[in-house]
């Protein structure tokens, strides 16, 4: 069942799993806050510009592949990684992965950062949807060819790729991950709710036009996606305050998301699923949730210990 699925969504979003490309560097490396910065242009349809980070030492790291999330600020993009953003408590998560002995991986979105010549969100996917097509789906494939990069580096472990992201890179982590296995696990942020419960209450219009995808209600809705991922780690975080995961919409989801858990466990018999509310937290990242972040990644990358949801 969750194989037909996977492919119905990869037909949906033109997803095709396994791509992968090559990258030229666009600078020097750098060195600051305690991690080497590489500035790269990676080939695709249209080359598209990334930023990785990676600890001063040598040998192969775990890595993540992070989204950048949209906030209404289409300047930053990929910068987040290193700047973070208004969104997120802290610093961006470049130096503290490289801390943790991971690589990390961040690429503009088409429309953002220096991607914006390509066009507005608004004009990419009103040109796209003419040719049958979705901006999420454009999104979603020069992802998955930053993947293939990133498990093509000697210096990447790449049974040890995991994807996160908040908000709009959030919606990108979670949907790369259900379509493509090389995910070794995901973590997201202030996204997860079901569309169909979104629609009733009018709040689907809360979210951003890019994160369309035609025809998902007609097989499935977000819980269902996610649970894709399963028996691969997840660790979901959510606002209890978050307009745009508001509680019939986003209870929904976890309701589908932990069924799956339950059916599908990993190898062992555990329940790699893990989910936080943070009482006090709107659409934003909170202390906690940076905490459990970082911690499950470090977890996840060691296979070690996961509670149940």
């Amino acid at each position: 069942m969750s194989e037909g699925l996977r492919a119905e969504l990869c037909r949906l979003t033109g997803y095709v799993p396994g791509r992968t490309t090559r990258a030229r560097a666009a600078a020097p490396p750098r060195v600051e806050e305690g991690m080497v910065v590489e500035e790269l242009v990676l080939e695709g349809p249209t080359p598209f510009p990334a930023t990785l980070t990676r600890p001063e030492m040598g040998g192969r790291h775990p890595a993540v592949l992070y989204c950048h999330a949209h906030g209404g600020d289409y300047v930053l993009g990929r910068r987040e990684l290193l700047d973070g953003s208004v969104y997120f408590e802290g610093p961006g998560y470049g130096a503290a992965l490289a801390a943790m002995g991971f690589a990390a991986l961040c690429i503009d979105m088409p429309g953002f950062g220096d991607r914006r010549r390509e066009g507005s969100e608004a004009a990419l996917s009103k040109a796209l949807s003419w040719k049958g097509k979705s901006l999420f789906g454009l999104m979603l494939a020069d992802l998955g060819l930053a993947l293939g990069y990133l498990t093509g580096r000697e210096d990447v472990r790449p049974d040890r790729i995991y994807s996160y992201g908040l908000s709009m890179g959030a919606a990108q982590a979670l949907w790369l991950a259900a379509l493509d296995d090389r995910i070794a696990g995901c973590a997201h942020a202030c996204i997860l709710a079901d569309v169909a419960r979104l629609i009733e209450t009018g709040d689907h219009d809360r979210h951003g036009v890019c994160l369309t995808v035609p025809g998902l209600l007609d097989v499935a809705d977000m819980g269902e996606v996610a649970g894709l991922i399963a028996p691969r780690p997840q660790i979901v975080c959510h606002g209890e305050a978050d307009p745009l995961t508001p509680p019939h919409a986003r209870d929904a989801a976890l309701a589908a998301l932990r069924a799956a858990y339950d059916r599908r466990r990993d190898a062992t018999g555990r329940n790699t699923l893990h989910t936080m509310t943070d009482p006090a937290a709107g659409h934003v990242e909170s202390a906690a949730m940076r905490v459990a972040v970082l911690d499950f990644l470090s977890r996840a990358a060691s296979r070690g210990a996961f509670f149940a949801a």
